[in-house]
């Protein structure tokens, strides 16, 4: 097993680490569980101070770490900046929210015969996240941000591919202020996470990542009776109606398609055309992704970088033959260019049929499938004609037809004329096979604390209280 930093745009490998014995991870426990037991006892104004220091040391060190995660994984700079800002924001978030999202809920006491009843939300340990390359920084501040303020502590095993990203996510929380051991990364390979969950002081488990990965951590958490929340993979529809503003349909769905060089969950996968625009958006559509500029993902004027892995970028490659092979036309790309590194163009393929992969799989990279549809209900069907559930769009300026799409969509996520993204402010997650539970908002916070249930009785004594903002 590899734990190395390899920088995408040239095949080099610039660093490399050893795993951790399992000595290590066992003392790497044990300090998470101390850590535990001493923020249980903080106030929610002291964790929120500690967590907009992070939030400053994330906006005075931006280029920096930006550069680490361009290093690592072929983002570009510009949308690590962009990421770094984003995870400074949510910490910032977190921080003013937190005694809003734990206060105590007072409940209708003489519903069920008590002097006083209400629910309590409080943390319930160290909390493993298993977390992918794509988004190395952002994916694991959604998950620390709102498990740190509820008084949680965090044992980060990473993607074997951003080491470095993962150690300054560490060394972030530990500057900040937040006690020794409340936020560590452990540098173990998959074959670590059994034992790491397994452990009776690991309370619960996140993990973002492959639909294989969620099936392996929840099979574990299944045995050990440990809560788990999977944000996995998606194929997500992008829907465009006869209605729609075609020009910034056709804008939108190129940066949905190639954000993050089309490393994303949520990222717009399969463009769902009505047959009446079918062909002047594809037009557009291919001629904007065709404009896109590949090159040095440090060059601030490059619009896509190479994929992170070489095996990614083979997928890839081999998921367009596939539909080439079996009568796919290309519009656009199509070809895996012959340089050092792991690159892939914006690609645009359609008359795609059910036994090509495309049609099937998950696509991670810039290439974009687009359907020919004839009317709503071909739409639907086509848009949830998948095992996956995560994000959907739909363009339609018909306000009948953003009220079905609302509702029919099979989807954690609906944007409707617009791109999905994430935000602190709402909860985020899938259905079917893209997983379940929720990351952000309140919810998130929640999802990894033990809401507590107080009865208290009216025949003596005197009513404990509730508070807005409890030390635990």
């Amino acid at each position: 097993m590899s734990i190395a930093t390899t920088n995408p745009a040239t095949g080099q490998v610039l660093k490399t680490y050893d795993p951790m014995s399992d000595e290590q991870i066992d003392a790497a426990i044990g300090r998470a569980d101390g850590a535990f037991r001493q923020l249980r006892g903080t106030t929610v104004d002291q964790r929120a101070g500690w967590m907009n220091a992070a939030a400053d040391l994330l906006d005075a060190e931006r280029d920096e770490i930006a550069r680490i995660m361009t290093t690592e994984m072929g983002k570009t700079y510009a949308s690590a900046k962009a990421e770094v800002t984003k995870c400074a924001s949510a910490a910032r978030f977190y921080a003013a929210h937190a005694a809003e999202f734990l206060a105590d809920e007072p409940a209708d006491a003489a519903a069920v015969n008590a002097g006083q009843a209400f629910v309590r939300h409080q943390p319930i340990g160290p909390v493993l996240a298993v977390m992918p390359w794509n988004f190395p920084l952002w994916q694991v501040l959604r998950f620390a941000a709102p498990a740190l303020m509820a008084g949680n502590t965090g044992l980060l095993k990473h993607a074997s591919n951003v080491p470095q990203t993962a150690l300054l996510l560490e060394d972030l929380f530990r500057r900040a202020g937040f006690p020794e051991g409340a936020f560590t990364t452990l540098l173990v390979g998959s074959d670590a996470v059994d034992q790491i969950l397994s452990d009776p002081r690991v309370r619960a488990a996140t993990l973002t990542g492959s639909e294989g990965a969620g099936r392996s951590i929840a099979q574990i958490a299944g045995r050990e009776l440990k809560k788990t929340v999977l944000e996995l993979g998606g194929s997500d529809p992008f829907v465009v109606m006869p209605s729609a503003d075609l020009d910034r349909a056709a804008e939108v769905a190129t940066t949905a398609r190639c954000q993050n060089n089309g490393q994303s969950c949520i990222a717009a996968k399969r463009f769902v055309v009505h047959a009446d625009v079918f062909d002047a958006f594809a037009e557009k559509f291919a001629a904007n992704m065709a404009a896109l500029r590949v090159g040095d993902p440090m060059d601030e004027g490059s619009d896509v970088g190479p994929l992170a892995t070489e095996r990614g970028r083979d997928e890839v490659n081999e998921q367009v033959r596939d539909a080439i092979d079996n009568g796919a036309t290309v519009l656009v790309g199509g070809e895996q260019p012959s340089r050092d590194g792991w690159w892939y163009p914006p690609t645009v393929v359609t008359d795609l049929t059910p036994e090509m992969r495309m049609w099937r799989e998950e696509v991670f990279g810039p290439v974009a499938g687009l359907y020919r549809v004839g009317s709503y209900e071909e739409a639907i069907e086509v848009a949830n004609g998948t095992s996956y559930g995560l994000g959907s769009n739909a363009w339609t300026r018909d306000p009948q037809e953003q009220r079905r799409f609302a509702t029919d969509l099979d989807a954690g996520n609906v944007f409707i004329n617009g791109m999905t993204t994430s935000f602190p402010e709402l909860p985020f997650g899938g259905v079917k096979n893209s997983g379940y539970g929720r990351e952000l908002s309140a919810m998130g916070m929640r999802e990894f604390c033990n809401t507590k249930t107080v009865w208290v009785g009216g025949d003596g004594g005197g009513a404990i209280g509730t508070a807005g903002a409890h030390a635990e």
